[in-house]
């Protein structure tokens, strides 16, 4: 099978990510139960007439895609892929809350077909009218991987050269007021925590937009080179170091050849487990995290494929997502394990191009 190199990334989350010196700025909040993306001047992007019947989630993405297409020098990719949890929940819950005013008469169609999970897919074909494969995965926390999956299997079958793939979600007034209810996000009580200390369950919720161009030839700009990805619904905590052992066997690597290992502890005591049980396997690795800097959300590993591929290319490790203190002089491979909240376990191997 040919290589596959993610050729450009670009991310909106709450850092300041879009600005070229995002990592001096990296800042973590742990008092409050919701972060809240750092969003552009949409109008220096998108027409505002347009831009008034999109969704949060629908600009994000647009803007990402925008940068990471500027970033590859493509203006026409062979495909769009895109990974999704919840999609345009906020036209979503305008509809619904719509059919429940009008006593389900007399609704206006626009918020319902503009809350369809592929809207973000389509509205992004529709900006640059490409008529390409365009496909939207709707897989909980492993959607992006999904899509990454898809790109790569694309272009090592030959039917396409460089695929923009990424992954978008959004926050939503009652989706929020109903995680709190059943405790996904973390009671006010419990706040502030330590994020690696952390004794009780939930998570600070976070949104955000990463974007990424997946390309068949190394150019000048290309950040790493995506080795594998593997997926798995549910794995047991006795069986996480069989899981990630054999996948590192697979591509005829150690643990010890391991550079970087990219955890996604979210604060939430009970699934954590998983990425403890994880540590113990990496000695000699630099462990990092990263939801303390974007939250926890269904498509949070697109922060962290944003963060590795950076780290790859600038052969640096932001101090804020240290775990360890153990840095190598050369970093060659990078592993991201994430899941949400125990479910939905996925693994990505990057490599230095």
């Amino acid at each position: 099978m040919s290589a596959v190199y993610i050729n450009s990334a670009a991310c909106i989350s709450v850092q300041d990510t879009l600005h070229e010196n995002f990592l001096q700025g990296l800042t973590t909040r742990y008092d409050i139960q919701i972060l809240k993306a750092v969003e552009p001047n949409y109008k220096e992007f998108i027409p505002p007439a347009m831009s008034r019947r999109m969704s949060k989630t629908v600009k994000m993405s647009s803007v990402a895609s925008q940068y990471a297409l500027q970033e590859a020098g493509i203006e026409q990719p062979d495909a769009i892929i895109v990974g999704t949890g919840m999609g345009c929940s906020q036209d979503s819950e305008k509809f619904l809350k719509n059919v429940i005013d009008n006593n389900e008469e007399f609704l206006t169609p626009t918020y319902f077909i503009q809350s369809t999970h592929n809207t973000v897919a389509g509205q992004i074909a529709l900006g640059l009218q490409c008529h390409a494969y365009n496909f939207t995965y709707v897989n909980t926390s492993s959607s992006l991987e999904f899509s990454m999956l898809d790109a790569k299997l694309q272009i090592n079958d030959g039917e396409a050269e460089n695929v923009l793939v990424g992954s978008t979600d959004e926050q939503t007034e009652r989706t929020m007021e109903l995680y709190c209810l059943n405790n996904t996000i973390k009671k006010p009580e419990d706040l502030p925590f330590d994020l690696l200390q952390s004794k009780t369950d939930g998570v600070i919720w976070g949104e955000g937009s990463s974007f990424f161009v997946l390309g068949k030839n190394k150019t000048e700009s290309s950040y790493a080179q995506l080795k594998d990805i593997q997926i798995s619904n549910t794995v047991e905590l006795n069986e996480v170091q069989q899981y990630i052992g054999k996948f590192l066997a697979k591509n005829n690597l150690t643990f010890g050849e391991i550079d970087v290992v990219i955890l996604g502890f979210s604060g939430d005591a009970t699934s954590d487990k998983y990425y403890t049980e994880t540590m113990d396997l990496f000695p000699d690795s630099s462990l990092l995290y990263y939801k303390h800097l974007s939250g926890e959300f269904n498509t949070a590993s697109g922060f962290s494929m944003f963060m590795a591929s950076h780290i790859l290319k600038d052969q640096h490790i932001p101090e804020a997502m240290m775990i360890n203190t153990l840095k190598k002089d050369t970093i060659k491979n990078v592993l991201l394990y994430n899941h949400l909240l125990g479910s939905d376990h996925s693994l990505v191997l990057l490599e230095k191009v």
